[in-house]
């Protein structure tokens, strides 16, 4: 099978698509038959050296992968050959074929995509379990979102907007904030050419904002937390900009408010039943059309390398997907 590559950590243009041995299935495991795999930004960590986690060499980026299964492993109940399902992975997902815990596949609808499907998992997984599980986030409140037009950003606005929250985008464009508006931004802020800390204040009559959704961290976090409401929680999503920031608590105790941190993948060591629940739910939004995941652009994978470029030079709106022939 064809699978790209990374042999020794460091930039992405250094991997390479290679012929590679398909994985053997064992008790417990399923292998689906890779059709879609989203791009991540913890991808290009990866690649680099720079995530949590660290793979053995060689390995295969990818973490989230939409396809069929394959083929079943010993004890393995409730999954089939030929069934619809989209896995995350800890890696490997740039591939024609993967093997995953049996644990890890969900059932996705006839009407959703492989593409679709493929662009979910952490995008929208992280989005939802931080915005209701972590954040609890309520009708009638006002919600910041930074980075509102990447991936999870979108995914963020999205369903802010649809729990009944009151959204304020910020982007580094104009472009991308036009993005976030059609997806249900109430109000959006440049922060090229703009002050958030300014700008939040001015939109929210000083009050600020009651969740704060930050996939970027750096100087933006700086000055988001400092527009923290009265009993605010501040979501620490990534740090997308390269600098993770330092809080001064100071802010925290003298606003009642939280810093809280999600970190999606953990759930399923840890409490998988709070990432299926959720999935459940994201499926049910899916299928009454109130969601509805914005694919910037496909690759197949021989030019998957163009597609982490994509990500990491900041030109991507929503999700990329590498797509298989």
């Amino acid at each position: 099978m064809k699978a790209l590559i990374c042999r020794e950590f460091g930039p992405v243009d250094d991997l390479a698509l290679a012929e590679t041995t398909s994985p053997n299935v064992g008790a417990g495991q399923v292998k689906i038959r890779v059709r879609a795999c989203g791009v991540n930004f913890p991808d290009i960590l990866m690649v680099q050296g720079l995530y949590q986690l660290k793979p053995p060499l060689p390995f295969s980026p990818g973490m989230e992968v939409a396809g069929e299964i394959s083929e079943v492993g010993e004890g393995v109940e409730g999954l089939k050959v030929g069934q619809r399902v989209v896995s995350t992975l800890m890696w490997g997902g740039f591939a024609e074929a993967v093997v995953a815990p049996a644990a890890m596949p969900l059932p996705i609808p006839a009407a959703m995509s492989f593409e679709q499907a493929a662009a979910i998992p952490l995008a929208y997984g992280t989005a939802h379990v931080a915005l209701t599980h972590r954040a609890g986030l309520k009708p009638g409140e006002t919600l910041l979102v930074l980075g509102a037009a990447g991936g999870v950003g979108l995914a963020a606005v999205e369903l802010g907007k649809l729990l009944g929250a009151r959204v304020i985008a910020a982007a580094s464009t104009t472009k991308k904030l036009d993005l976030a508006l059609e997806y249900g931004a109430a109000d959006v802020i440049n922060y090229t050419n703009e002050s958030l800390r300014d700008r939040v204040k001015a939109l929210t009559d000083g009050r600020g904002a009651d969740v704060v959704f930050d996939p970027v961290g750096g100087d933006l976090f700086d000055q988001a937390l400092r527009r923290i409401a009265w009993e605010g929680r501040y979501l620490v999503i990534g740090f997308a900009s390269g600098r993770i920031p330092s809080a001064p608590v100071n802010i925290a105790l003298l606003k009642n408010a939280s810093i809280v941190g999600l970190f999606w993948g953990a759930y399923w060591q840890n409490n998988p039943a709070v990432i299926r629940r959720s999935f459940e739910q994201l499926m049910a939004y899916f299928a009454a059309g109130e969601i509805k995941p914005h694919i910037h652009k496909t690759f197949p994978l021989d030019d998957a390398v163009a597609a982490l470029r994509e990500l990491q030079e900041r030109r991507a709106q929503g999700k990329v997907v590498i797509r298989m022939s």
